[in-house]
């Protein structure tokens, strides 16, 4: 699959390199250079806060730190107006758990928004805009917005509307903090780019999950190469096993990073236990290391 079309902001970064007589490095793409790292670095292997059982709690370092990985997704939390990581006491629990056990935070995620959809409640617009000030104060760079459940925009024209609206107006605010918006949906990789084209911000990437759109029925290792550098982040999943041993074949998954240049957090968020939760985590840890090393 290719892509058909270049955003206008594209266009005019390549215009303004060009012109310049520059290859599209970091100096053109100031806020796109957040993405990756520098040569040779390889990937990052974390895992979600509800995986481990330990959502919204700095207790999921301690246990990060246990199975041998590099760092946790913190979820927010739930609630009717306020989320539990909106409160600055438990963003420094959080942070001193991260300098105690030498433990990162790979990233944050608003899980809430599939009860709470962006798309049509209010608090989930507020909660949006809020979450950059937590990535910003936490040193976090990528906050996950989930369009499950109640908030699946598949055949909901109007709801990308909304959807498409609304980011435009916290874009701004997301470029500013140097935070990326990943979205994660049942969406195909063309109607991501869709929404990522019309709202016309770098700040507003996709959070692939390899787990859910195989199950969606898409070529996963065809939309990873196709979205590039449009995502922000993964998760790594299979609906049927263990790694490796389900229908995930993540060795591809790794030659279609290698096609776009990802280099990061791959960020494990379990679905089958059959060794049990820790030993589960720690098998499919071990596997993961195999194919995506710290250094390249």
């Amino acid at each position: 699959m290719k892509r058909l079309r270049m955003t206008r902001r594209e266009m005019m970064v390549n215009s303004a390199c060009a012109v310049a007589g520059l290859t599209l490095t970091a100096s053109c793409r100031p806020f796109e250079a957040l993405l990756g790292g520098p040569a040779g670095q390889g990937f990052k292997i974390g895992v979600c806060d509800w995986t481990i059982h330990k959502k919204t709690d700095p207790a999921s370092l301690e246990m990060a730190k246990r199975l041998e990985l590099d760092g946790v997704q913190v979820d927010f939390g739930g609630g009717q107006n306020e989320l539990p990581l909106f409160n600055p006491e438990l963003q420094k629990k959080f942070l001193e758990a991260v300098k105690e056990h030498n433990v990162e935070i790979a990233s944050l995620a608003l899980g809430v928004l599939n009860g709470v959809p962006y798309k049509s409640d209010p608090r989930a617009e507020r909660w949006v805009a809020e979450s950059i000030d937590v990535c910003k104060a936490m040193g976090v760079n990528v906050v996950l917005l989930a369009f499950f459940g109640k908030a699946d925009l598949r055949n909901d024209k109007k709801g990308v509307d909304v959807v498409v609206e609304r980011l435009k107006r916290v874009a701004p605010k997301a470029e500013k903090a140097g935070v990326f918006l990943g979205l994660e949906s049942w969406l195909s990789a063309e109607q991501h780019l869709d929404i990522i084209d019309r709202v016309g911000s770098p700040a507003v990437k996709v959070y692939y999950d390899v787990g859910n759109s195989h199950k969606a029925g898409y070529d996963i290792y065809e939309e990873i190469r196709l979205l590039g550098r449009q995502i922000c982040e993964f998760h790594a999943k299979d609906y049927d096993d263990l790694y490796g041993r389900g229908t995930i074949a993540f060795e591809e998954v790794r030659r279609a990073m290698d096609d776009i240049g990802y280099r990061g957090w791959i960020v494990m968020e379990g679905t089958e236990m059959p060794l049990g939760l820790e030993e589960s985590c720690r098998y499919d840890a071990q596997y993961l290391r195999r194919i995506f090393p710290p250094r390249v």
